[in-house]
Order: structure tokens, then C-alpha cells, then sequence
């Protein structure tokens, strides 16, 4: 079994090695012909050292061979007066041409090395991160949950509720939404993160929809619907679409507009929410999307929040193996999100349901 393995792992070297032996036979058989085998063989190790890149030992007894034997078969050439002595320096000059291809393999294998130990760094430096996220997101849900049962017992004791306690309540909200967030970002790498089903994707944007027009004074519009089914976690999606909601809530002001729509191209769908606000700058697209990035670092604490929601937004996008999208408007923004595995409704069922949207409106 270890001669098998032996042997598979080296197939290539002991290829090498019975095609550099039929050379120099050949070069003993054809003396006149002899600079093509020996071609074949200091070509063909540089090629093969290329891909296999043996250490520094088996590189040295390997050239040795290459060059005692070549140099060898040329000297006795020479001594018969079938050769010229000027095909001597053929050999070093081989032997320059393969040590170049060491040193630059050297520095290539040298510098994949490196490379891999920063990813293995950064891979464990993240690992770390998501698990600090998880232990301190966790522990900080106890206290925050003591802390708001004894502001609402204190309030209602005292009979007339004072304002302070409404701020601390408010603010221990606020820390729990962030802290519900940052566990969902922490277990986003877990393979259990989505539990897919096929959903109609038109009555969950209508129900997020209805929700949301009740929450915030806003000139809230639905617009165009596609109809069919999407493969997705009808949950998470929940989340990013409220996230992407909250988002345009936070910067609007009140009787500004705010839509939602979606639109299907084949199996993909894109949600749209475009909004009358302040708007990304350019320079902040590429990264309105990172966890704690916002497009303007010096906003309020209750108007930019701390940077979460669209990291949200974009995490359960990506698990669905989808992108977000953000581009500026002529006043605001639209944010969308694009799913694959939509499957649109057949025409017939696309004009029922827009005949009875129609009548609906009347």
C-alpha cells in the first residue's frame, strides 16, 4: 500500500524520469542528432519543476544528474569528433535557464505561503469576531430584559409615569433591536441560517407593506407588483424588507413619499424601495452596505443608527444568492434587493390578479 501511494504521488516525477532516460539513450544511439534529445530533457524538467516545485535537496540531485549525465554523453562526443566543443556550453547555459525557473518558482511558492497564512489568519480573526458577536450579543440580552422589567414595575407604581422612564425604555429598545441584529449577523454563516419554502411574494410585500403604512406618517405607495413565487426564507426576508423600510423612514420626513414595488426578469425578481429623502452620495455606494457604515458619518445617533440595518439587508440577500442594489434618484434613493428562484405566475393568473387590484382600488 505506502509503494502504491509512493507511486501515485510521484507519477509525474517517475514520468519525467523515463522520458529524460529514453533521451539520453537517444542521445547515445543518434550522436549527430544529439542536441534535440537533449533539449527534450532540460526542457521538459523546467516544465515539470514548474508545476511540482520538489525542495531544495531533490532539486539539487536532480539537476546533478541532468547535468553529469548530458555533460557526460557531449564530452565523449566531443573525444569522437562528432561534435563541436562550442556544444559544451549548452549545458550551462540550460543549467542557468532551469535555476532562473527555480528562484522564480521559489518566490511564487514563497509568496502563495504568505498569502495563505494572512487568509488563515483573517479567516480565524473573523471566526473570532462572529463568536464574540454571538457570546456578547447573548449575555447582553439578560440585563437589558431585567433592567426594562424593572423600569415598566417602577412606572406603573408610582402611578404617574415619568418622562425619564419613557427615554430609558425607549433607549433599552433601541439596544435590543441592535442586539437581535447583531445575533442574526453572528449565526448568518450557520448553514441552518434560512429555511427555504416557496412563498407568494406579492402578498408578503403587500403585508410588509400594510404594516409598515401604519407605523410611520409617510405618503406611503405600493407600486407595481410581480406575481408568482419566490424560493426563499419568508422570515428573513421579512427582516431585510422592514431593515430596507426602516431605512427610508429614518431619512424622510413626514408626508414624504416612500414605494415599494418589484419587478421579475426570468427567475430573478428585484424589490424596490425608492424613497424622497436625502439621498447616498456616489462616493458611498460601495459601502453603504458594510456592517456599521453609514453614508454620513456625522448624523445623529437617531437618525443614522449604527450602521446595521443594510449590513442586515445585504447578509440575508447574499444567503438567498442574491445582491443589493442602491442608485441615487433625481430627489432620494432607491434601494433594492434581487433574488433568484422566482417563478413568475402563469398570464392568465397575472390578469385575474391584477383585475381584482384594480377593482380593489375602486
Amino acid at each position: 500500500m505506502r509503494v502504491t501511494g509512493l507511486l501515485r504521488r510521484r507519477a509525474v516525477e517517475l514520468a519525467w524520469l523515463a522520458f529524460a532516460l529514453a533521451n539520453l539513450l537517444a542521445m547515445v544511439r543518434w550522436e549527430y542528432w544529439e542536441t534535440v534529445p537533449f533539449h527534450f530533457i532540460w526542457v521538459s524538467l523546467t516544465l515539470v519543476y514548474g508545476f511540482r516545485v520538489w525542495r531544495p535537496g531533490a532539486t539539487a540531485l536532480t539537476l546533478g544528474f541532468v547535468i553529469i549525465s548530458t555533460g557526460a554523453l557531449i564530452l565523449i562526443d566531443i573525444s569522437r569528433g562528432t561534435v563541436e566543443w562550442g556544444e559544451l556550453t549548452e549545458v550551462p547555459l540550460m543549467s542557468a535557464m532551469f535555476l532562473a525557473m527555480v528562484w522564480h518558482a521559489r518566490r511564487r511558492q514563497d509568496a502563495l505561503g504568505i498569502a495563505e497564512q494572512h487568509a488563515e489568519h483573517l479567516e480565524s480573526t473573523l471566526e473570532r469576531q462572529e463568536q464574540f458577536l454571538h457570546d456578547a450579543s447573548h449575555e447582553l440580552r439578560t440585563p437589558v430584559t431585567i433592567a426594562r422589567g424593572h423600569l415598566e414595575v417602577l412606572g406603573r407604581t408610582n402611578g404617574r409615569r415619568a418622562p425619564e422612564i419613557d427615554v430609558a425604555l425607549d433607549e433599552l429598545g433601541r439596544m435590543e433591536r441592535i442586539l437581535e441584529r447583531l445575533l442574526l449577523l453572528a449565526r448568518a454563516d450557520q448553514p441552518d441560517f434560512l429555511d427555504f419554502d416557496e412563498i407568494e411574494l406579492d402578498r408578503l410585500l403587500e403585508d410588509v407593506f400594510l404594516r409598515w403604512s401604519e407605523v410611520a406618517p409617510r405618503n406611503w405607495v405600493l407600486g407595481r407588483l410581480a406575481h408568482g413565487k419566490l424560493r426563499a426564507d419568508s422570515e428573513q426576508l421579512r427582516i431585510a424588507l422592514d431593515a430596507l423600510l426602516e431605512n427610508g423612514v429614518k431619512y424622510t420626513e413626514p408626508g414624504e413619499r416612500i414605494e415599494l414595488s418589484s419587478r421579475a426578469t426570468g427567475n430573478k425578481v428585484e424589490i424596490e424601495v425608492a424613497d424622497e429623502g436625502l439621498g447616498v452620495p456616489d462616493e458611498a455606494h460601495s459601502l453603504i452596505f458594510e456592517r456599521f457604515a453609514r453614508a454620513d458619518p456625522a448624523r445623529t445617533r437617531s437618525a443614522g443608527g449604527v450602521g446595521l440595518g443594510l449590513a442586515i439587508v445585504d447578509t440575508i440577500v447574499k444567503a438567498h444568492g442574491g445582491r443589493s442594489l442602491v442608485r441615487r434618484k433625481s430627489r432620494g434613493s432607491v434601494f433594492g434587493i434581487q433574488l433568484p428562484g422566482f417563478a413568475p405566475a402563469s398570464p392568465s393568473v397575472q390578469s385575474a390578479l391584477a383585475r381584482s387590484a384594480g377593482a380593489a382600488l375602486k
